[in-house]
């Protein structure tokens, strides 16, 4: 019986996707809950998943191709058998074709992937499975013993990446790579901001001393008490924004035409680096949220962005961004505020600076702070102060627990 695959169905905020990567191509054999294709939309790549045993008959849409909300991708054949090896000519020898229907009997196909991934010799690959067979372990185990093997003197440089292309010196020469859905969205979203938003951009630095003094004391107890979950810099910064954000709801409010929406809760993007790019997974009711709540979700938002596992509902939304460019190395820049949203928070590296302090010259760890805000609705003194009571509660931390 054949099976139609479709393409997932699509929120209201997505209007397409593009076939990204076929993981079965027509003859090989699926099992149902495996992954068959992926399709990558502007805010994440969504898996497509076979419904039953059986083999994949045929392809719809081939990678590349833009697919609407349930749109036919594919075709499988229930309950077959993969397909056999494509006849022979007459003048080829029928023990190469038995040797190949040998060599894929004895992968899983999970092996079989990772194998060709990283030119492997499946037959140079020992199998631990029944009957010798060849499983995703093994292969994984087998490229693990290649990466850690000398790299021969002769061997040539790998290839690089698609989307990192990197040439000799003095090469006169250019590639061209299609822009990803995801960078696309990323690069109308800036250009909107700043064409439709008065966006202004207030600085203030902060002293991080008293929570590094407090982080240095408490998180091996902290890390012990929460389940291996580690105390970062982000969950003061989170939880100081949310303090500030009930003190001057105009920085949490959003610009709906002619409206303004103030938002009694505080979803709080927090910004993610991807392979794909930047990604902001949303922490909902960010205010409720403990330190290790807050540290807990922001690692696993973390390890999904790495493996592009990430949910439409985790990104959507938000009423409130924070960005951090120093754990790249930035000391100062103006992030650009996501619409509807009305303004961002960016974090920057922590420096060591002279800092006059009470009429002396004191070494102090300080980063500089960013707050780019729509001018439309925030006036320039509620960003000033907003920022300045930001940096008040992380100069004393103590504040935070106090409510003052």
């Amino acid at each position: 019986m054949a099976i139609e695959i479709k393409a997932p169905t699509f929120p209201e905020s997505v209007a397409d996707g593009t076939v990204a990567t076929w993981h079965k191509q027509p003859g090989d054999a699926v099992k149902r809950d495996e992954l068959i294709v992926d399709i990558e939309t502007d805010k994440v790549v969504m898996e497509v998943l076979a419904e039953a045993d059986g083999v994949l008959a045929e392809i719809v849409k081939n990678e590349g191709d833009t697919v609407l909300s349930g749109e036919l991708l594919g075709k499988l054949t229930e309950g077959g058998a993969a397909a056999a090896a494509p006849a022979p000519a007459a003048a080829a020898p029928a023990a190469a074709a038995a040797a190949t229907a040998a060599e894929e009997a004895i992968l899983s196909p999970a092996a079989r992937k990772i194998a060709a991934e990283n030119d492997l010799d499946r037959n140079a690959i020992p199998g631990t499975g029944k009957g010798g067979r060849v499983t995703k372990e093994d292969a994984v185990a087998a490229v693990d013993a290649k990466k850690a093997a000398p790299a021969a003197p002769a061997a040539k440089p790998a290839a690089p990446a698609a989307d990192a292309p990197i040439f000799a010196a003095g090469d006169r020469v250019e590639k061209r790579v299609p822009m990803t859905r995801l960078r696309a969205k990323i690069a109308e979203r800036l250009v909107e901001a700043q064409s439709s938003m008065a966006m202004l951009t207030t600085y203030n630095e902060v002293n991080m001393k008293p929570v590094m003094d407090l982080r240095a004391k408490y998180k091996d107890l902290f890390e012990k008490k929460h389940n291996g979950v580690r105390l970062g810099f982000m969950s003061f910064f989170v939880k100081a924004a949310t303090e500030a954000l009930k003190r001057f709801p105009g920085v949490n409010a959003s610009i709906d035409g002619g409206d303004i929406v103030y938002h009694g809760y505080s979803d709080v993007g927090v910004a993610v680096s991807s392979d794909r790019g930047l990604v902001v997974p949303v922490l909902r009711n960010a205010e409720l949220m403990s330190l290790a709540e807050i540290e807990g979700t922001i690692a696993n938002y973390g390890r999904k962005a790495k493996d592009g596992k990430l949910t439409i509902e985790e990104m959507t939304g938000g009423t409130f961004t924070i960005s951090n460019g120093g754990v790249f190395g930035s000391l100062l820049s103006s992030p650009i505020v996501n619409p509807p949203q009305t303004a961002i928070l960016g974090m920057h590296k922590i420096q060591d600076r002279p800092m006059a302090v009470n009429g002396q010259v004191v070494i102090l760890p300080m980063m500089y702070l960013a707050l780019s805000y729509d001018h439309r609705l925030i006036d320039g003194k509620e960003a000033v102060s907003f920022l300045v009571a930001i940096k008040d509660l992380l100069e004393d931390p103590a504040r935070l627990l106090l409510d003052v």
